[in-house]
């Protein structure tokens, strides 16, 4: 597995180098770069500044990797119950200094008509599949000029529409995370303790007007679809907004996103749908299969309220005052059972940018999950601070480096193997992005 991996990883970046070094990657209309220029750019811009000139291919792609230093600790001496009812232990396991699986990329953006762009990402690898597959994918639709020339052209200078099975537009969060290998974006390591993320297909329509921004959605809130009955549930999702550059010094931005899935099916996957898996390796592993409550996998320690059904809000402003950033989320999760339960999650960052191009940055994170999983239930409480730094070399390179530091509380985590967990160190990470 390891030899196929690094295979296919040296045959995909061998085409990328050929490609970055003997060819002018054309410019895509509506496109959000992925390098150092897509830096705090959220929704695509409605300013048509590339010329259509044609049929065109973007290829692009990313590589990270980390190495990792963290160890962590629960209460000595709980157990648990594995399949077969034998009693196990639930000590985490040791964790060395080391490097990590590195992540991988593809990404095809084809600009079709004027206005019109499909784009493609393929995770050549991740932590939870080292074998490629395709992550999604969407069709964007910023002109009608496909239809007639001009064709309701006084509403498309503001409209934006997406179809498509990729991640959709809940929320701030999902700009400024990791997505595998594109981690470019994120200026720390690890993403929110609730991720909200997921793959759905799904038509979704955006309004932008003098700053003012609109969204709303449909999905059938699905990563994986069946047309069986069972499996009928709807998603309505959407956000309203301000985003404006008010002088050359400073930037405002707020939103209010919501998320509203019906009980048709299941429909977890809001904080659950990275198929990727989490950013920090290994923590939260106990030393056998056994567990009570949630056992060892690929996507801890994100945290997923696993709500069946569930309304989801979120709150987002964006301050930059020349060098300093801040970023902040709010956001409640309630579960749509009759047997209740909710989360909220706090979050915000502050960072100082500076040098050339503010290619050189500082910066901390404090994020905290408190919730119980149905009324009356035990509450459970997640901290986490991230103390980080980040260099981009160029605008496709980048380095950077978090201390990050991690504790569960509450009685809700009573006789699990979160009973009294923590986890602490350093992870530093080397991102290449085009």
């Amino acid at each position: 597995m390891t030899n196929s991996f690094f295979k296919h990883v040296l045959v995909a970046f061998m085409l990328f180098g050929t490609i970055a070094v003997y060819a002018q990657l054309p410019s895509i209309q509506y496109y959000r770069y992925n390098d150092l220029r897509g830096w705090n750019v959220f929704e695509t811009s409605k300013e048509d500044t590339v010329k259509y000139d044609g049929f065109r291919v973007r290829v692009g792609g990313g590589f990270a990797m980390q190495f990792q230093g963290i160890s962590q600790s629960n209460d000595s001496g709980l157990t648990g119950t594995d399949n077969g009812g034998n009693t196990v232990p639930l000590d985490f396991v040791d964790l060395d200094n080391n490097m990590t699986l590195p992540t991988a990329n593809l990404n095809f953006d084809v600009q079709l008509e004027d206005g019109l762009r499909m784009h493609l990402r393929t995770y050549l690898s991740s932590r939870h599949h080292p074998e490629a597959y395709v992550k999604g994918g969407y069709l964007q639709i910023d002109k009608l000029d496909f239809v007639s020339p001009g064709f309701m052209s006084g509403l498309m200078d503001k409209m934006t529409i997406r179809v498509g099975m990729d991640e959709i537009n809940y929320g701030d969060t999902h700009f400024r995370r990791s997505d595998n290998a594109r981690a470019l974006f994120n200026p720390f390591v690890g993403n929110y303790i609730m991720d909200a993320f997921t793959t759905e297909p799904f038509m979704e329509f955006t309004y932008q007007s003098n700053g003012f921004i609109g969204v709303l959605g449909m999905s059938n809130g699905r990563l994986n679809q069946e047309p069986v009955p069972g499996d009928d549930g709807r998603v309505f999702y959407g956000k309203l907004g301000y985003d404006k550059q008010m002088n050359d010094d400073l930037r405002l931005r707020i939103t209010g996103s919501f998320y509203n899935s019906s009980d048709g099916s299941t429909r977890d996957y809001l904080y659950g749908g990275d198929r990727a898996g989490a950013r920090y390796y290994s923590v939260l592993h106990t030393v056998s299969d056994g567990n009570i409550g949630r056992g060892p996998s690929d996507f801890e320690p994100r945290w997923n309220p696993g709500f069946s059904s569930h309304t989801a809000i979120m709150i987002n402003p964006f301050v930059k005052f020349n060098g300093l950033e801040f970023f902040g989320v709010y956001e409640n999760t309630s579960n749509g059972d009759d047997a209740g339960g909710s989360y909220s999650q706090i979050g915000a960052e502050l960072l100082y940018r500076f040098g050339e191009s503010e290619r050189v940055f500082l910066g901390g994170r404090y994020n905290s999950v408190s919730g119980e999983a149905a009324d009356g239930a035990a509450t459970q409480d997640i901290k986490r601070t991230n103390l980080g730094f980040g260099w981009f070399m160029t605008r496709n390179v980048m380095m950077k480096g978090e201390y990050v530091t991690s504790k569960y509380d509450g009685d809700g985590f009573t006789g699990t193997k979160l009973q009294g967990a923590e986890f602490d160190g350093v992870v530093i990470e080397a991102v290449i992005q085009f």
